[in-house]
């Protein structure tokens, strides 16, 4: 079937009780609830009518595996208008698959302490989505490592470097220009490195394409619309669907 959308809450306070939908006709659907992007979550209750019932689904064992993004407040959602407009929600829905969103606002450095807790996943695929995030020194001197922590756990899970988006004003401030261009380089630099080494299951994502050409897919020159996120799950699905696959 399809997923479409049915509502959406909106926090007010610390606690807070709402009426989601009301007057569904009877039948048997599949529900997916997306907890809020930014504010913390302690404890969720699903109210329903006493007369129908609530179970977890269950999923076939090869399709229980998440696809796991790590990256920077654009991975984690900012500023989608919905949690269901990310690109990441997107594509869990699209490939059918659960999705582990590691993103952290102002943070997803490739840090080699994160990538021990990330190798700790057993992921069907690990998407690493944190140039918008670094400096090319610092792409250069962790993105291997973090290859080589992720490759002792998980010696044939497939590994997708991607490339940052592009700022939106990058065809006039140089510095920005500059920015995109010295830590996709580094990045690619690395990954050609690491193939060449015999280092196997790695897949590059170019940034290039992510948002478009047309300055409409941000909001603030760096995080994506919904347009831009539903461009950026444009560009991600192609390369996950065949290593979902395999």
């Amino acid at each position: 079937g399809t997923w479409r959308w049915l509502a959406v809450g909106r926090p007010g306070a610390q606690e807070n009780t709402a009426t989601l939908v009301s007057g569904i006709p009877t039948g048997e659907r599949d529900y997916m609830l997306y907890l809020p992007l930014y504010n913390g979550v302690s404890q969720v209750e699903l109210g329903i009518p006493q007369d129908a019932t609530l179970k977890t689904l269950p999923r076939e064992s090869e399709r229980a595996k998440p696809v796991v993004f790590w990256g920077t407040s654009i991975t984690q959602g900012g500023c989608a208008s919905r949690t269901g407009m990310v690109h990441t929600a997107i594509l869990g829905r699209r490939l059918d698959r659960p999705v582990v969103n590691l993103g952290f606002s102002g943070n997803g450095k490739m840090e080699p302490e994160m990538a021990e807790f990330l190798a700790e996943i057993d992921a069907a695929v690990y998407v690493i989505d944190c140039l918008p995030n670094m400096t090319a020194d610092e792409v250069t001197e962790r993105v291997e490592r973090l290859v080589e922590i992720v490759r002792k756990k998980h010696p044939h899970t497939p590994i997708v470097l991607a490339e940052d988006r592009t700022y939106s004003d990058a065809f006039l401030i140089s510095s920005k220009r500059q920015r995109n261009d010295t830590s996709r380089a580094a990045l690619k630099s690395a990954f050609d490195r690491m193939q060449a080494t015999g280092v196997s299951g790695l897949h590059y994502l170019p940034g290039e394409p992510q948002l478009g050409d047309d300055n409409l897919g941000t909001v603030d020159g760096s995080h994506p619309t919904d347009l831009g996120f539903m461009r950026m799950a444009d560009v991600f699905e192609p390369v996950l669907r065949p290593l979902l696959a395999q």
